[in-house]
């Protein structure tokens, strides 16, 4: 197991970072681009070129632009004999590196054994001017070109040369200096800040009513017919229809996620179990969900009758059958009114039903600045030593933010700013850091995975509203030889409410939409439809330009976090443990009470009682005043803090090898045969404990059962009779004398107490459960 860092390095640490840049020489704040540090950046727009002088021997030119400064060089596209070429490429130098005070623009000629110089254009750095958004951009100019000699030749290129900050609209789509180094026009898209949207996800309920006039390929025999119901990779059925003949019924419920744009119909095939691996096709139909119904409440919709088509397949080509009269019996509609869940509940980061009429306004704006970040490990190896190409990806609704890739460094500087609006404020945002491994575009990279470094989550309730939080997180990974720091990001959060009273009014909501709660879904099925809408957000964000991959979709939604661990089921046990320890402290000190163990204590609690036994009235009062002045005395130490990743919470500082092994294996197992039956037995194990808890359990619920179900004759007539007594005798004696008594006996000193179990306890233990029929 490797060995750990100091607990204080897995700690969040509050940073004081230059936010905004201050005031640039005079100008006005760039007040997009408050929450993170400015970046300088001298940016040269290569527009277009005319007249340039034909230097191949066909007297054409197969022009191309190079953007020299210092031993940075960028060079734009070329065109095939073309004497007005037009580019329009944006190149971004970072001031940080800056080695050279001339900006260099050379014009030249694409050749097959050398390049021809057509002319160059020099800059002086100190004379380029400064830009700050929101002013409108630099117009660009001609610049007549100049041979080697400093001599006009003939040709002129039209530039804007200007320094600005990342805040520039020419920013996302530049060509950087640091990613010199990245080739392809894929390896660049890959390399750029992007902003990506979740589908838009739809729960698709189809009610499976009836069929009729099926006609079996066997009329000998009863068909057992049901419905398989396709949608993409989505496959369900009906249950086996209890009516057997040629008109089943099922009235069965069917829930598929569907993505807009819909892209595939719904198929169902009505099918008859002809034998226990062979199915007979009865009929087929094809619904396209472009015409289907949709709902925003719990009133159904209005069914429908769909024919079904026979497929016959005749020497390998299938035949449609014209005359068939078989139908089925549907209602099918698109549920506007639930939230379709793609992430895990604990961390959802948007709460809001599907149909857009069904949305509240917004009650406020997040604003997050990823900063830097610093300390990362090397996640790969490049000409013999170690290198990490860094980018990040923040999730939050529906609204996926990456940030571009810093090219081979463990100390990244992305100073870039996004904002989302918030509609609930107890959502969760999720920011994550990834390696890119296809820095050379396409699949080139051997199918390649973009590795995961480490992710944070803020929880937005937790944020003082107004306050700019500066933190540099920890990147805490699992791996399977235990947690390891990754390295640590630098982020900037701001959450500004625009209306108090509505976000408090919020806390008055359902969390969900309320259809979960007319019309809840079973855990299976939200189980089921969690992994498909899972599967279809990462399959659609895949197929973007660039694409946001698989493998960074699951680790941002926590896929297979539902999985068995031994590490977080122990953990959940002490969380468990920790919540019932007020319990236990409370039934700790009202022993202490009853036992005398601090007289002063038990005679000043003897006289609360009989005050509250008095006067009634002020019980309640009494406890939420107690509350009040807990919750104003607990203000002074109340977090400052964003809550972020606990190792020990999570059991994850000092975990079982094996443990970890288990958690990291497939599903199904690919672990050795006595691995798995070592794990198996031991999982016994517990389970034979959790079994005798749950058995002891139920063992004192039907002892409560058995005091009047007269199991025990004499224990339920004896019960009866203490319970004729005690009617009797509260019913002549004032209430608050039979509390002053009770209490007064439970508060009793020592000297009165025995150390035997009482009698009430005594006769509880004695009454029979329902353990001596257990086989």
């Amino acid at each position: 197991m490797m060995n750990r860092p100091p607990p204080e390095d897995f700690a969040l640490k509050e940073t004081n970072p230059h936010l905004g840049g201050g005031k640039v020489s005079g100008d006005k704040l760039t007040s997009t681009y408050d929450l993170v540090e400015q970046m300088q950046y001298l940016y040269v727009r290569v527009v277009k070129a005319k007249d340039l002088p034909g230097k191949d021997v066909t007297g054409s030119c197969d022009p191309y632009v190079e953007v020299k400064l210092g031993n940075y060089l960028g060079k734009t596209r070329f065109f095939e004999k073309k004497s007005n070429p037009e580019w329009n490429q944006v190149f971004a130098f970072s001031k940080d590196r800056l080695q050279a005070s001339v900006l260099e623009v050379t014009v030249k000629d694409k050749d097959v054994v050398k390049d021809d110089f057509i002319g160059k254009v020099f800059f002086d750095l100190n004379e380029i001017p400064k830009r700050v958004p929101p002013d409108s951009p630099l117009a660009p100019q001609w610049y007549r070109l100049e041979g080697r000699q400093g001599n006009k030749v003939k040709g002129e290129l039209m530039l804007a040369v200007w320094m600005g900050t990342q805040a520039d609209e020419a920013f996302p789509e530049a060509w950087h200096s640091d990613a010199a180094v990245v080739s392809g026009a894929d390896g660049l898209a890959n390399i750029r800040s992007k902003v990506y949207l979740s589908p838009k996800l739809w729960y698709l309920r189809v009610n499976v009513i009836e069929a009729q006039d099926l006609q079996p390929g066997d009329k000998g025999r009863y068909p057992e017919v049901y419905v398989k119901a396709i949608l993409g990779n989505q496959v369900l059925r009906t249950r086996i229809s209890p009516a057997r003949g040629i008109n089943p019924m099922w009235n069965e419920d069917l829930m598929f996620v569907a993505a807009e744009p819909f892209e595939e119909p719904l198929i169902l095939s009505v099918e008859d179990r002809v034998a226990p691996n062979k199915d007979e096709v009865l009929g087929k139909c094809a619904i396209p969900l472009q015409y289907v119904d949709r709902r925003l409440d719990h009133k159904p919709v209005n069914s429908r009758w769909y024919n079904l088509e026979k497929h016959v397949i005749i020497e390998g080509e299938k035949k449609k059958e014209v005359k068939f009269s078989s139908r089925i019996h549907m209602r099918i509609c698109l549920e506007g009114g639930y939230h379709v869940l793609d992430e895990s509940t604990h961390y959802s980061s948007d709460l809001r039903p599907t149909a857009k009429q069904l949305w509240k306004s917004s009650i406020g704006v997040l604003e997050l600045g990823i900063l830097n970040a610093h300390g990362l490990m090397p996640m790969k190896t490049k000409d013999g030593r170690g290198t990490t190409d860094a980018y990040c990806v923040a999730k939050y609704g529906q609204k996926w933010v990456r940030t571009r890739t810093i090219i081979d460094s463990f100390a990244p500087k992305w100073n870039e700013q996004y904002t989302w609006e918030v509609f609930d404020p107890c959502t969760v945002i999720t920011i994550g850091v990834f390696d890119n491994w296809h820095l050379v575009g396409g699949d080139k990279a051997g199918g390649a995975k973009d590795s995961k470094i480490g992710k944070v989550r803020i929880r937005l309730s937790t944020l003082e509203t107004d306050r700019v939080y500066t933190h540099s997180y920890p990147l805490l990974v699992l791996h399977p030889n235990g947690v390891k720091k990754m390295g640590e990001i630098h982020l900037a959060v701001r959450f500004t409410c625009s209306s108090l009273l509505n976000m408090m009014h919020m806390y008055s909501h359902p969390l969900l939409p309320k259809m979960h709660y007319l019309h809840p879904l079973t855990v299976s099925q939200l189980d089921n439809l969690r992994h498909q809408a899972t599967q279809t957000v990462s399959m659609r964000l895949g197929r973007a330009e660039p694409p946001l991959r698989k493998e960074v979709v699951e680790y941002m939604l926590d896929v297979g976090s539902h999985m068995w661990s031994m590490r977080r089921s122990k953990a959940n046990f002490f969380r468990i443990m920790n919540v019932l320890g007020g319990l236990i402290a409370v039934g700790k000190w009202f022993d202490q009470i009853c036992t005398w163990r601090n007289p002063i204590t038990t005679v000043l609690i003897h006289i609360l009682f009989i005050i509250l036994v008095l006067y009634p009235e002020l019980i309640l009062p009494t406890i939420f005043l107690y509350l009040f002045l807990i919750g104003v005395w607990y203000y002074r130490w109340r977090p400052r803090h964003p809550p972020h990743m606990d190792t020990r919470l999570s059991h994850a500082d000092s975990p079982h090898p094996d443990e970890l092994n288990e958690e990291f294996d497939t599903f199904p197992t690919s672990r050795p045969a006595d691995i798995v039956r070592m794990r198996y037995d031991r999982l016994r194990s517990i389970a034979g404990r959790i079994q005798t808890v749950v058995g002891d359990l139920a063992t004192q619920g039907e002892r409560l059962q058995s005091l009047l179900s007269w199991r025990d004759p004499r224990a339920t007539a004896l019960f009866v009779i203490f319970c004729l007594v005690a009617a009797v005798v509260l019913y002549v004696t004032p209430f608050q004398v039979v509390a002053l008594l009770a209490g007064f006996y439970i508060l009793r000193h020592p000297r009165f107490r025995h150390k035997l179990p009482s009698v009430p306890l005594n006769f509880f233990r004695r009454l029979p459960a329902r353990t001596d029929s257990m086989l």
